[in-house]
């Protein structure tokens, strides 16, 4: 009885499971047709456009062909004219100098002169044509713009099926030409990639790993950056020149890129010290004061704290302890459509949920005033623009981006 009931509570388990990885699914499903559909029509508008700019190229090319035409004829028929009188007058003259007797010599005097006057009147003006060139050029334009056409076809293609120009892989012709195959990074923060730079990443469907770059004109004078990558807090204030976004208060430094829809994910490596982790507002003050500028000691931003015995999640000023084990790596996932953040402990390809921050209206969070204050106040926090935020709290403490797999790197890049 005692292996018949593990058995039906294992095959519940296993039910519940697949209803949640079914509803995941269906979400996916309705999310690659939205997003199809909609590309669909940007696609089409794109071409009706095309289409109108080539039909009025077309337009011009050929009322410029019109043009030349009708100049050009205007004045090759008046020649023709001119011509053809010219020679029926020499024709009438002389044939009435033949038909003049040859015994009456004066008519026959008036009529030689006046075929004379008739060889001696002005010639017609040579013919100009000074728009010859650019009507004849008008073949060879069209042709360069065909190709021009047909070789931006072939390379948009090639770009498409995750190649380069003339066949060359994206990662080639990023080598050569650097962002040359960068693609819509919108699109992709909602149709997000399933190819994970570990394994552990199969674990948040619809997810694009985020490639975070510190923005040291954000940063606390004492916060030394190691590039893009690294942040170190210091003793000795470092000369940074004066920013209307550096934080003056605070030991904080913010990423340099923009968060406002769609899914995020990135990991962050805790070297050294207490370190604080989390997202702000793009239009937080950075003057504000200590109490209220510090990471989830505000409306404005919210964090996962270090603070070297144990994890702590902060929003609003409120705090939730979390007992779990110390990780090196610290992953941060933000979902827009969800409206939640969660920070993910990681370790050996694995993850453990430290702390999710989602409005829960259950009788717990009537209880628990971290979660009330979740409840009251963290959805707004999704009408702004949202940055990485990231607070040195002790002196030596020390972080650097976690680096993402070189695979899925090009994988980000191609989709």
């Amino acid at each position: 009885q005692a292996q018949q009931a593990k058995f039906l509570s294992d095959v519940e388990n296993e039910l519940e499971e697949l209803a949640v990885t079914i509803t995941q699914a269906k979400k996916m499903v309705e999310l690659i047709k939205g997003a199809a559909t909609k590309e669909r029509e940007r696609v089409e508008k794109l071409f009706s456009e095309a289409s109108d700019v080539l039909a009025a190229f077309q337009k011009e090319v050929m009322g410029f062909i019109e043009d030349g035409e009708r100049s050009m004829l205007g004045e090759a028929e008046a020649d023709l004219r001119w011509k053809e009188q010219r020679r029926a007058k020499l024709a009438q003259c002389k044939q009435s100098l033949e038909n003049v007797p040859s015994t009456d010599t004066i008519y026959f005097l008036q009529e030689f002169q006046a075929l004379k006057a008739a060889m001696e009147e002005n010639l017609s003006p040579p013919l100009s044509f000074q728009k010859e060139l650019n009507f004849t050029k008008c073949t060879q334009v069209v042709g360069a713009m065909k190709d021009v056409l047909s070789t931006a076809c072939k390379n948009q293609w090639n770009h498409l099926q995750g190649k380069g120009v003339d066949g060359l892989n994206c990662q080639e012709m990023e080598e050569g030409q650097k962002g040359s195959c960068s693609s819509s990074k919108a699109e992709a923060g909602r149709i997000s990639s399933h190819f994970p730079p570990h394994a552990h990443f199969s674990l948040l469907p619809h997810t694009v790993a985020f490639i975070i770059d510190l923005d040291s004109d954000t940063a606390d004078k004492f916060i030394q950056l190691f590039g893009t990558k690294g942040a170190k807090r210091v003793l000795c204030p470092i000369p940074y020149p004066e920013s209307p976004t550096r934080f003056i208060n605070c030991e904080q430094v913010l990423g340099l890129n923009l968060m406002n829809r769609g899914n995020y994910y990135w990991e962050v490596e805790l070297i050294d010290g207490w370190v604080s982790i989390g997202v702000i507002a793009e239009d937080f003050d950075p003057r504000e004061a200590y109490s209220h500028g510090r990471l989830g000691r505000n409306d404005s931003s919210c964090c996962l704290q270090w603070n070297g015995q144990n994890y702590v999640a902060w929003f609003g000023g409120f705090e939730c302890p979390i007992q779990q084990p110390f990780f090196h790596t610290i992953g941060v996932f933000l979902e827009y459509s969800e409206k939640a953040l969660t920070f993910y402990g990681v370790k050996d390809s694995k993850m453990t949920c430290l702390q999710q921050l989602k409005v829960s209206p259950s009788a717990k969070g009537k209880l628990d005033p971290f979660q009330n204050k979740i409840n009251r106040q963290f959805a707004s926090l999704f009408s702004c623009k949202l940055k990485p935020a990231f607070f040195l709290e002790s002196v030596d403490a020390h972080l650097q981006i976690g680096p993402l797999k070189k695979d899925c790197v090009s994988v980000l890049k191609r989709r």
